[in-house]
């Protein structure tokens, strides 16, 4: 069963984006692939411009749909259990036994707060606790 995590920003008003960039270079040093779980077009593009530029030290290599680069941006889901996935939509993950980590982040402001707690109590009805990280 797949490991579900929430980060969860009380104080700070770090957006989604930015916080998505910052997990996926710590991750990386590690041997893993990422899959960024985002049907939004606007928020693909802004993933993948906010990646370039991001770290001024290290490239972190991406694409949209590209499902050999070590962070794929991608409206759909991946194929494997071997990616982590940022889940950029509104709604739960049904599928976590397909993923071995699913990353929720959730921004501080109300409308997000109201979508992060709908998709914990998803998680919790499928039979999951997810790990909850305030930041």
């Amino acid at each position: 069963m797949a490991k579900v995590s929430f980060y969860l920003f009380e104080k700070s008003p770090e957006r989604q984006v930015e916080s998505t960039c910052r997990l996926c270079r710590k991750i990386l040093r590690q041997p893993a692939k990422i899959w960024i779980h985002c049907p939004d077009v606007a928020i693909q593009q802004e993933l993948d411009e906010r990646l370039w530029s991001f770290d001024p030290q290290s490239f972190l290599a991406h694409g949209i749909d590209q499902f050999h680069a070590p962070i794929c941006i991608s409206s759909a889901l991946p194929d494997s259990a071997e990616w982590i996935v940022f889940n950029f939509n509104n709604q739960a993950l049904d599928q976590m036994n397909d993923f071995s980590h699913i990353i929720e982040i959730v921004e501080n402001d109300e409308q997000a707060k109201q979508v992060g707690r709908e998709k914990f109590k998803a998680y919790r009805r499928l039979g999951i606790a997810p790990q909850t990280h305030k930041l």
